[in-house]
C-alpha cells in the first residue's frame, strides 16, 4: 500500500446507505473507491469523482479502510471471505450492515486470521440523514480498534458510541431499529386517525411534536407520510428483514415482544400490496387504507 493510498476508502455496497457512506466521506476529504455487484448503483460515487471498482479484490487492494453496506450479514460473510484473499495485512474492514450478532463475530475471527483488523460500525437514522451527518454510530470492536478509527468515525457523524466487544454493535442496532420501527408505525396510526376524523394532518403533526408523544421519526417521516412521498429513504422490505433478525434475537434471549410481532404483521401486509421496494412510511398506506383488518 502506498502513502497515497492512506487517504483512499473502499465502499463494498453502494446502495442508499453506501452512497450517502461515500457522499459523506468525500465531503470530509477522502478519495472514495467503492464497488457493487449493480453497476448502475456507482453513478452516485461517479458523480462525486470517486472510483468505481470492478470486483471486491480491486477495492482490497487500493484502499486503507473498507466501509461495507450490505443487504444482510450472510452477505458480509461472503464479502470479507473475498477480501480475506485479497487485502494487505493491516487493513481495516468497518461494517455497517445490519445483521445477526453471530456473523459479525465470526467474520472478526475470518479477518484476522488474516492480519485484517474488523470492526462494527451499526448506524441509526436513514440515508438522508448520513449523508447530513445526523446519524448514530454504534461500535463494536476491540478498544485500540476504536481509537485508531475515531476520527474518520466522526467525520461520518458526531454520534459515535463505543458499544463493546464485536457483536455489541449489532445488537444495539437491532434494538434501537425495534424503537425506531414502533415509533414510526405510531406515527403513522396517529396521522391516519387524525386523517379519517377531518383533523389536517399538518395540523395533528405540529402538535404531537409539542407533546411528550415526539419521537424524531415525525421530524424524518412526518411529511413524507402526509404528502405520501414514498421515495425510499431506507426501503420497507429492508425493515422487514431487520424485524425478522429482532425476533429472532429476543427469541434466542426468550423475551416476548408483542408490538414487535404486530408489526411484522403490519409490515408482511405493506409487502403483499407490493409496497416493499417503497420508504417505510408506506406503512401508513397500510393502516390508513385499513390494509391488514
Amino acid at each position: 500500500m502506498s502513502d497515497a493510498s492512506q487517504n483512499v476508502i473502499g465502499v463494498i455496497g453502494v446502495g442508499l446507505l453506501g452512497s450517502a457512506l461515500c457522499q459523506r466521506l468525500y465531503k470530509s476529504g477522502y478519495s472514495i473507491i467503492g464497488y457493487d455487484i449493480d453497476p448502475g448503483q456507482l453513478d452516485s460515487l461517479l458523480r462525486i469523482e470517486g472510483q468505481a471498482a470492478g470486483s471486491i479484490a480491486e477495492v482490497a487492494e487500493t484502499a486503507a479502510v473498507i466501509f461495507l453496506s450490505l443487504p444482510d450479514s450472510t452477505v458480509s460473510t461472503t464479502v470479507c471471505s473475498e477480501i480475506a484473499t485479497s487485502a494487505f495485512s493491516g487493513l481495516t474492514v468497518i461494517d455497517t450492515t445490519t445483521g445477526t450478532p453471530e456473523d459479525a463475530v465470526k467474520n472478526n475471527l475470518m479477518l484476522r486470521q488474516n492480519d485484517i483488523h474488523f470492526m462494527e460500525a451499526t448506524v441509526a437514522g436513514s440515508s438522508s440523514q448520513v449523508q447530513e451527518g445526523a446519524a448514530v454510530l454504534m461500535i463494536g470492536g476491540d478498544t485500540q480498534n476504536f481509537n485508531r478509527h475515531s476520527s474518520l468515525l466522526h467525520h461520518i457523524s458526531n454520534d459515535v458510541f463505543y458499544a463493546g466487544e464485536i457483536g455489541a454493535g449489532a445488537k444495539l442496532k437491532l434494538i434501537v431499529n425495534l424503537a425506531i420501527g414502533l415509533n414510526r408505525a405510531v406515527l403513522a396510526e396517529s396521522l391516519a386517525l387524525a386523517d379519517a376524523a377531518g383533523i389536517p394532518m399538518q395540523k395533528a403533526l405540529e402538535v404531537l411534536k409539542a407533546t411528550p408523544a415526539y419521537s424524531s421519526a415525525m421530524d424524518i417521516k412526518g411529511e413524507k407520510m402526509i404528502d405520501q412521498n414514498f421515495t425510499p429513504q431506507a426501503r420497507l422490505q429492508q425493515h422487514r428483514k431487520d424485524v425478522r433478525l429482532i425476533r429472532q434475537f429476543a427469541n434466542q434471549h426468550l423475551q416476548g415482544l408483542p408490538l414487535t410481532d404486530l408489526h411484522a404483521k403490519l409490515l408482511d401486509t405493506a409487502i403483499e400490496a407490493g409496497y416493499g421496494d417503497l420508504d417505510n412510511s408506506v406503512i401508513y398506506k397500510v393502516i390508513r387504507e385499513n390494509l391488514a383488518s
